[in-house]
Formats: structure tokens, C-alpha cells, sequence
């Protein structure tokens, strides 16, 4: 090739370079839960195995995106259980269960509208292309023809955001007669096609991250009002927001759901576009009679892993508990050790110093009464508001 030719081709080369890198994209994690055993108990009658259902859930996204991708979990059946679903749509919610009918939108799983899902397996969906709005409601209808014995899903999504009923509905704007539930079904989390730039934050914890105490139905637990607050700040406004919070879980051993060490690799290392974890665990494990140097292990073992993976890991200081169920023992000064290590150890990249925030100045072993739910544990509304409020932002801009 002579020289004129040569500089034809790198010069086509170098705008080709240029045009990819300025259409870069990725894909980052606008919701999503931790999927866990759900009882039995738990489900609405006559659907503990719910098949031949259409399962209609609401969920409340972070940030927007003009594609979508959604994740089916069926993680928690027993061997050779596969779940066994006819369709799926998504399509913007208009209130409770209708929708707007007109952002009905198939979801397809290797170009099909159909899926199975074996047993222990998660299945992300094909790309969708579909106008999000960042911090919209979401409807996320499936055909589930039939299901395991066990369900796969999230123990309590706050409020009354599921609509079960028999038979295939897909297509309904809306679904009267509908049993209601309020736990996740099969659905770990929806993704979307962002900037580079754009990434995401995940908030491990147990019921404090989950939201227990807060008004049901409003989507004001502590990661709720903290993306609104992301949203709104120009530099931070392209940050997903991820809430990985299980009611009783704790980081060792115990409590609800599998601990935070079994399940680090499928609720926090694998999600998309993670830049930054928030760590807000511990207080079940000390309540429930367990050590400060355990939770402390468990905090290293996940600063760890997490920075492996290109993460920031921002701890939390354990809240005041006085006069709760938990207030026994030792919990009080295993607390204060675990305390002052996460302030003084400089094991995470930054701590969060919520204790301070929530604590009674006049006894700091219990909480404030304006952040109280009632149960000298979990918070109120107010609680949760100071929480997100407290967070400088500037920690997670770039």
C-alpha cells in the first residue's frame, strides 16, 4: 500500500476509533433485590406453587435508559425443579396493578418469548428497547406455567407491589380480583444501557437496608431516598442505585436468608456496572449472640473480594439498639468494638458514621425518638430521611 493510501486507512481507522469510543455504553443496574427462599406462609392462598399465574410486580427503578434487560432467578429450587414461564412483558405502571397499555413491550430470552429456567440458575434477558424513565414505576408481568415447590424471590418488597391471578393475563391493563402480595417473585433485578460514565452503587445490609419500619407502599427506604438525592445532583445523576438489604440477615452465621458471605458472589459481585458498596451489616449477628472479631472477619473478607472487583467499599456503623429485643448481653460492647474499628481501622475506603447520626446524644445506646419506629431497632420515616440526607454526595461523584 503506498503512502496516499496508507493515510486514507489510518485516517478511517482513527474516525472509526473515535465514533465507537463516543457510542460506548454499559450496562448498569437500575433495581434489584436479593433473591432468597420465600415460604410458603408468606405467599397469598392458593398460591404457594403458582402455576398457570400471571404475576404482575411493581418495581421502582433509579436511574433511566432507552434499553432494559430484566434477570429471572430460580436460584432456591430443589434439584431438577425448573421454572417454566410462557411470556413476559414490561410496560411503564400507571397505578397499582394497571399500566400504561401503550409501553407494553415483549421480553425475550435467547429470542424467545418463552423460558425455562433450571433449577440454581439466573437467566438475563435479551435487550429491550424501551423509553425508561429515571425514577419511574415499572410493571414486570410474566406467565409462570409452572414452578418449583420452592419460590424463588424476595421476602418482602414493602408494600403491596404484586398481583397474582389465575391464567394468562399478560396483555391486561389491569388485573381486578388480583391477589395481592407483597414478596418478590422470581425477579432479581432489571438493568440498563447507560453512558460509560454511568455506574451503579449496591447497599448490602439486612432489614435496615430493607426498609422494615418505613411507611409500606411508598419506596422510602434509606437506598430509595439516597438515589432521589443522586438524581437530582448533576454529577451524580446517571448512578444506579441497587438495594441488596434481607430482613434477619446476617454477615457469619444465622438469621434469615443465606449469610452475606454465601451470597456475596451472586448479590454483589455480579451485578452490572458496580462501582461502589455500601456495607451496612452486623447487628443481627451481635444480637443473636455472635463477636465483634466475626463481624469484623466478615468486613474484611468482603472489602476483599469487592475490591477485586474494581468496587469502593464504604462501611456503616452499626446503630443503637437500647431497649430493643437485642439489647442483652454483651451486644452493647460487642457493638462499640465493631464501632470503633470501622471508624478507626482504615479498612474501607470511607465510613459513614450513621450511629452519630440516628444515636440519642443523652444515651447513646438507644436511638433518637424522632428515628425510632417503635422498636428500638428499626427506623421510622424520619430515621431513614436523616440517613440518606446525612451522605455527602461528593463521595460518589467522579
Amino acid at each position: 500500500m503506498n503512502k496516499k493510501w496508507l493515510g486514507y486507512a489510518l485516517l478511517a481507522f482513527a474516525l472509526t476509533g473515535c465514533a465507537t469510543a463516543a457510542e460506548k455504553s454499559k450496562w448498569v443496574g437500575t433495581w434489584s433485590s436479593s433473591v432468597q427462599e420465600v415460604e410458603a406462609d408468606l405467599v397469598p392462598d392458593g398460591f404457594s406453587k403458582p402455576d398457570d399465574t400471571t404475576i404482575r410486580q411493581l418495581v421502582h427503578v433509579s436511574i433511566g435508559g432507552e434499553k432494559i434487560r430484566i434477570r429471572i432467578s430460580n436460584a432456591f429450587a430443589g434439584r431438577n425443579e425448573t421454572l417454566q414461564i410462557s411470556a413476559v412483558n414490561v410496560a411503564l405502571c400507571k397505578e397499582r396493578d394497571q399500566i400504561v397499555k401503550e409501553t407494553l413491550t415483549p421480553v425475550t430470552f435467547f429470542g424467545e418469548t418463552s423460558v425455562r429456567v433450571p433449577n440454581g440458575l439466573m437467566f438475563v434477558s435479551d435487550p429491550i428497547d424501551f423509553e425508561l424513565p429515571a425514577g419511574a414505576d415499572v410493571a414486570v408481568t410474566m406467565h409462570v406455567v409452572n414452578a418449583p415447590r420452592t419460590i424463588s424471590g424476595h421476602r418482602s418488597a414493602r408494600g403491596e407491589y404484586v398481583f397474582l391471578k389465575k391464567g394468562n393475563h399478560l396483555d391486561a391493563e389491569a388485573m381486578p380480583e388480583a391477589a395481592v402480595g407483597k414478596e418478590w417473585y422470581y425477579l432479581g433485578g432489571m438493568d440498563v444501557l447507560a453512558t460509560e460514565t454511568s455506574s451503579a452503587i449496591i447497599c448490602l445490609g439486612d432489614s435496615i437496608t430493607d426498609g422494615k419500619g418505613s411507611t409500606e407502599g411508598k419506596n422510602i427506604r434509606w437506598p430509595d431516598l439516597l438515589a432521589a438525592r443522586l438524581r437530582d445532583n448533576p454529577k451524580t445523576a446517571e448512578l444506579g442505585m441497587m438495594n441488596h438489604g434481607i430482613g434477619g440477615n446476617s454477615l457469619w452465621s444465622g438469621g434469615i436468608g443465606q449469610v452475606a458471605l454465601q451470597r456475596l458472589e451472586r448479590d454483589i459481585l455480579s451485578q452490572p456496572g458496580t462501582e461502589w458498596l455500601i456495607v451496612m451489616e452486623g447487628i443481627n449477628d451481635l444480637g443473636n449472640g455472635g463477636r465483634a472479631s466475626d463481624v469484623i472477619k466478615s468486613y474484611q473478607q468482603i472489602i476483599a473480594r469487592a475490591r477485586d472487583c474494581g468496587m469502593r467499599v464504604y462501611g456503616v456503623t452499626i446503630l443503637p439498639c437500647g431497649t430493643s429485643f437485642y439489647d442483652r448481653g454483651a451486644m452493647e460492647e460487642e457493638r462499640q468494638k465493631v464501632n470503633e474499628w470501622i471508624r478507626t481501622s482504615g479498612a474501607f475506603d470511607e465510613v459513614l458514621d450513621w450511629d452519630a447520626i440516628v444515636r440519642d446524644p443523652e444515651n447513646p445506646r438507644n436511638l433518637l425518638a424522632a428515628a425510632d419506629s417503635g422498636d428500638h431497632l428499626h427506623l421510622s420515616d424520619k430515621g431513614y430521611e436523616m440517613l440518606a440526607n446525612s451522605v455527602d454526595l461528593k463521595l460518589f461523584e467522579k
